[in-house]
Formats: C-alpha cells, structure tokens, sequence
C-alpha cells in the first residue's frame, strides 16, 4: 500500500491551513481553491472520494470536535430555530432543489432528481463551524447555524436513503421514508443516551490520562458505528453523546482534559484541512464522467441548481424565523426577538461542503434492473459545482455582509465584569473551603506552603478585576500581556538552567523531562489566569 499520496494530502492541506492564518482569506476557500490548483499538475495522483471512508470514518470525528465545543444549554434554549433548519429545512431544499432539476435536465426522472436535492440539502458542519469562529457572529446566531450543522447530515442522509430507495426501484413508499426517518432519528438519540452514562463513567475512573485520551479518539466512532449497525442514525448518536460529555467535562481530571483539548485540536485542524483539500482534488474526477453534456450546457446546469439553492434557504429561512412569533403568544414570551440580519446572515450562511460529496459518489451505477443510474455522472458534476458555487461565493461574501449588517459588538467590559464576579463568588468558596481543610491537623502544613495556597487563592481572583485595569503607558501592554511575558521570561530562566545542568551530567534526561513539564504546566497555568 503506497501511503506516499495521503501524506503528501496531510501535510499540503497542513500548510495551506497554517498560511492561511497570515490572510484574510478564510482557510476553507484557500484549501479549496490550491486542491482545484493542484489536480491538474502533471503527477498528481487521483483522490477519489470513497463513501466508505468519509462517511464512517471522517464524518464521527468532524462532528465529535463541533459538538463536544457546542454548549448544550444554549442548544436547548434555540432547539425549535434549529429543528426547524436541520429537519424543516433539508425536507424543504430536498424535494424544491429536487423539482427544479426535475424540470430543468430532460429525461431525469423525478425520483433520481430527488437524490441530488437529498445529497446538495444539508450546509456543512465543517464549514459553518470554520466561517463562524472566524467572523466571530453573535452567540445566538452560531448556536443556531452550529445546531443545524450537526443535526441536519442526519435528515439528508435518510432523505437520501429513501429518494434512492425508489430511485433504483426498491419500492419506497411515503409511509415507509416517514417510517424509516422516525427510526433513525429515534433510534440515533437513543444509542446515544444509552452509550453516554457508559462512557462519561469510563472517562471519569479511569486514573491515567493517556487510556483517557486513547477512549475519547474513539468515542465518536463507537457511536456511529453501533448506531449504523442497527439502522440508526450515526449522526444523531455521535451528537447526543459528544454534547453530553462536553457538558460534563469538568467531572474529568484536569490532566485529561489538557491533554485531550491538545490531542482534538490536532486532529480536527487535519482533518478539516484534508477534507476542504479533497473537495478541490475532486475536479478531475468529476469531469472526466460528465459524458456527452458540452461545457455551456453543463454551465447552464450548474448556475442554476446553485441559485436555486441559494433561493430555497432565503425562501424557507425568512417565513421560519418569523411566523412562528406571529402565530405562537409561547414563542414571543420565551425567545428574544429575531432581526432581519440575523436572517439574512442565516439565510446567507448555507455553505456546503464534503458530507454533500460523499454522498453523491454513493449513487450506485446501476439501478436494480441492471440499467445505469439516470444521468449520475451529471448529478456528480452538479453536486461539485453546487459545493464550490457556495464555499467560494458564500464563504467570500459573508464576512463582508456582517460588517455591512454592522451586528452590535460584544461587550468585552461586560463579559469581563461578569467573568470577575463569578470568579470572585468561586475564589471565597475555595478559601473557605481550604481553612476548613487546614483546621484540621490531618492536613496540617508548614505555614509557608499554607499562605502560598492563600496566595494562589488571592491571585485567581484578582486577576480578573485586573484585566478592567488601563494599558501600560510605557509598552502599551495590557495587564495580562505583561502578566504573561514576565511569567514565559522567569520560567525561562529557569528552563535555560536546567537544560545547562543536564548538559553538565549534573541530573539526567529523564530528571530534566520532570522539571521542564513541571515548568510547562506552570506556564500554562499561568497563561490561563491571565486569558
């Protein structure tokens, strides 16, 4: 097996990514944009995407990183906006998407028309993720986008199941897809809830971070795995216990979670660099099928299912923000007012990405009679097209659109003086609590080690109120600037020490790995009460 073409992927993708942090230009775009680069130089092998890869083994993970960081309080508190994107919304763009083409491409019957509406339906959680963190939008409105981003894979992948059910001929029926998504949606969640109190009690007894961390890589692929294996939706089981265990993550040992927050970075930084990677490799690929369609036919075809879903979002999105306000007194006394930017930012927000790929290349070739399946090819090359229409023109244009929308800022005093009060209420409890334990002479200590468990005490909570404190006059550092770079100068005076004494055979390697992690700790430790 020659894994030379994957490590070449990993590590373009890799360094695309890192260099896109120095532009303006989101990473997504860039990577997308050097693999349309890179599949037409001369040598460069073919990456096909296989269904069996992705959708098992990329999809998990992609999903466990977005939900794991998602808040499942706010989730629930917009659980009916995200519902009705993640469900109302990919049923809706389905079948609209489904019946332009239908209309649009002679001779494709309605049901395999239907298939590429299933297939272009859902956003893409990588993408909406990566587009968020970036343009930095208000909290409601990324908890919606990243709510129907980890549900609505879920909807579009039944939807796909049962439009290529009667596609190929295996006679689907509405009841049966109406049957067959309950299933899977009940039978997702319930995998999950029944997967997640196992796995939160592993997580919390095991004793060593390193069998931790080893079960959270594989936690994702349990539960898609076990909840495919009984038709279920992997989807709706990997979300249901990735945001169960993000919100019980603080039960975890803290060495655990430092080490796994490092070890899910690394993992979802490559493998959301390789899939907006693959999405631009895919170009070849695509073309080389597209069959007896000429160029400007092909065009015709592509701009317009592309408008047609730009269209269907505006045309689903506006009504579902709204409406429900006008019809429901519930609704108006429990969910804050919606504005028209938000609407037009969600509307505007419906980039597409790999998920949708993947799908497409799963489209058998032939239907159960033995005869090709109509027009593949040509669903292959729209998918494509429809993908890289809304990375490229969405992903551009929205960064640009939120400023012109000009959303009201967040209010960093605010959140400060609210972070220092919280902060204050925990350090007066964490002093109590360390007096009641050094009143008691099983715990007694030398003074100085008691007033520097004081001290610490004292300075986490002052630390905060600092942060409302002016800028050096001097440097023009904040606080916490200053704060960090005394503490990385001290600590490295001290690393510089150590590595010259191990130099001098005074202590060994082995000693030298304790202090230097001793002090790398200290200097984490540090950073963070100065974030």
């Amino acid at each position: 097996m020659d894994v030379t073409p994957l490590l070449f992927l990993v590590a373009g993708s890799a360094a695309v990514a890192g260099a896109a942090r120095r532009t303006p230009v989101p990473a997504p775009l860039l990577l997308v944009a050097a693999g349309l680069a890179v599949s037409y130089i001369p040598g460069v092998p073919a990456y096909t995407l296989d269904p069996g890869v992705v959708l098992p083994l990329l999809l998990p993970p992609l999903l466990h990183t977005s939900a794991i960081e998602s808040s499942y309080l706010d989730l629930r508190a917009q659980l009916r906006p995200v519902a009705l994107l993640s469900v109302g919304y990919v049923l809706f763009a389905t079948f609209v998407v489904g019946w332009a083409v239908y209309l649009l491409v002679p001779g494709l019957p309605l049901t395999a028309a239907l298939v590429l509406g299933a297939v272009v339906a859902p956003p893409d959680a990588v993408a909406a993720t990566a587009v968020a963190r970036r343009v930095g939008l208000p909290s409601r409105i990324t908890t919606i986008l990243q709510g129907e981003s980890l549900l609505n894979d879920a909807t579009a992948i039944t939807a796909y199941r049962v439009a290529l059910a009667a596609a190929v001929g295996a006679g689907a029926t509405w009841a049966g897809g109406v049957l067959e998504f309950l299933v899977a949606a009940i039978g997702g969640v319930g995998i999950g809830l029944v997967l997640m109190l196992p796995l939160h009690w592993l997580r919390t007894h095991l004793k060593e971070a390193l069998p931790q961390n080893t079960l959270s890589l594989l936690i994702p692929f349990v539960a898609y795995g076990v909840a495919e294996q009984v038709h279920a939706s992997g989807v709706l089981a990997v979300v249901t216990v990735a945001l169960y265990l993000g919100h019980r993550a603080w039960e975890v040992d803290f060495a655990t979670r430092l080490q796994e927050e490092a070890v899910w970075r690394m993992v979802a930084f490559v493998l959301e660099s390789s899939v907006f990677a693959l999405i631009g490799l895919q170009l070849p690929v695509v073309l080389r099928g597209l069959g007896a369609y000429s160029g400007a036919e092909a065009a015709w075809y592509a701009v317009a299912v592309f408008l047609v879903v730009v269209a269907a979002r505006f045309v689903w999105v506006y009504p579902a923000t709204f409406l429900p306000r006008l019809l429901s007194r519930r609704v108006r006394e429990r969910e804050e007012n919606p504005t028209w930017r938000g609407a037009m930012v969600t509307a505007w927000a419906g980039m597409r990405g790999v998920v949708s790929l993947a799908i497409a290349f799963s489209i058998p070739v032939t239907l159960h009679d033995g005869t090709p399946f109509p027009k593949r090819n040509l669903l292959l090359f729209l998918t494509f097209t429809t993908v890289i229409g809304t990375l490229v023109v969405q992903g551009l244009t929205l960064p640009p659109l939120i400023r012109v929308l000009r959303f009201p800022s967040r209010d960093a005093q605010a959140e400060t003086l609210a972070e220092a009060n919280a902060q204050a209420q925990a350090s007066l409890a964490a002093e109590r609590r360390l007096e009641e334990l050094l009143a008691d002479e099983r715990n007694a200590l030398p003074p100085p080690l008691a007033d520097r468990l004081r001290t610490v005490l004292e300075r986490r909570r002052n630390s905060v109120w600092e942060r409302l404190g002016q800028a050096n006059p001097v440097t023009g550092e904040s606080v916490d600037d200053t704060y960090r770079r005394l503490a990385r100068d001290v600590i490295g005076a001290e690393r510089e020490v150590f590595v010259r004494l191990r130099d001098g055979r005074y202590i060994d390697d082995e000693m030298l790995r304790t202090l230097l992690r001793r002090l790398d700790l200290e200097e984490a430790a540090a950073y963070r009460e100065a974030a």
